[in-house]
């Protein structure tokens, strides 16, 4: 069985403004890495080698700029514009000739994953294998910010998009995966009342059908959704802490490939030169 992989990396990125004035969100460092490093190395991490970075006509020639084809990476990366921010559910409409008659993951570009690793491996390994759709949720204080998962006899039942009343403390965090049906089904979607194509919909459609599995992250895993000043503040700081406790380099990329032997000793001393210089290529050499 074979996936391919989706970063929806478009958007304006108007609450983290001025900051994204001049340049997408989703290229801002976290430590010591661009953001998109981590949700890519959540696809890398799943098994998948054919991705597709979705952003806008501004930004996408800097993804281009950052990774190329994916070859230093042993992967392919292909790219596609998104001219207007219609919703996540657009994107994989947008990717469907990418996508072809693949099942596929969509992580969002300012999604952030880590700590157990071999929990993070087992849950992504088991949504890779599944036939169903798979939805991963995280226990938060403020669920009324998220989309939330509610149960009945804990069975999930149904997802609600920021509700007023409280449902569940489950939030839904911005990874999903599809078996290739969800291309069909996200053009039957209906615009919202804020013009989007909502991924809520999407899920609610493979819930309705019993066609959807839920994952719970531990709270040996932190996710943060980088969309504002002070989450972007709280996650660069939680990496940077991270790092230093277990010495060890969160979304290393790179590292990642060579483990997974995607690309061999040659390319991987190349990655060393390559960032030499700075700690990142440190941490390569060790």
């Amino acid at each position: 069985m074979s996936r391919k992989g989706i970063i929806l990396a478009g958007g304006l990125g108007t609450r983290m403004y001025p900051l994204t004035i001049a340049t997408s969100k989703q290229l801002l460092p976290i430590y010591d890495k661009p953001m998109i490093f981590y949700p890519l190395s959540i696809l890398i991490n799943s098994g998948i080698k054919e991705i597709l970075i979705i952003s806008t006509v501004e930004h996408i020639d800097l993804f281009k700029k950052l990774f190329g084809n994916g070859k230093e990476l042993g992967i392919l990366i292909d790219y596609k514009v998104q001219k207007e921010p219609k919703g996540i559910a657009q994107a994989i409409i947008l990717a469907e000739r990418f996508l072809k008659k693949s099942d596929f993951c969509l992580i969002l570009g300012d999604n952030i994953i880590f700590g157990d690793d071999n929990e993070i491996s087992k849950k992504l390994h088991e949504a890779f294998i599944s036939r169903n759709a798979t939805i991963f949720s995280k226990s938060v204080k403020f669920p009324e910010k998220y989309g939330v998962a509610s149960f009945k006899k804990n069975k999930l039942i149904k997802l609600i998009e920021k509700p007023k009343k409280f449902i569940s403390n489950q939030a839904i965090v911005g990874l999903y995966f599809y078996p290739n049906s969800a291309v069909k089904e996200s053009k039957k979607l209906k615009f919202s009342k804020r013009g989007e194509l909502e991924i809520t919909d999407l899920n609610n459609i493979y819930i309705k059908k019993n066609k959807m599995n839920i994952l719970s992250l531990s709270k040996k895993i932190f996710w943060y959704d980088a969309g504002s000043h002070k989450d972007y503040y709280k996650v660069t700081k939680k990496v940077y802490d991270f790092q230093l406790k277990f010495k060890k380099s969160i979304a290393n990329i790179h590292e990642l490939v060579f483990k997974k032997k995607y690309i061999n000793k040659k390319i991987f001393r190349q990655n060393i030169l390559k960032y030499s210089k700075s700690s990142y290529g440190d941490y390569l050499k060790k």
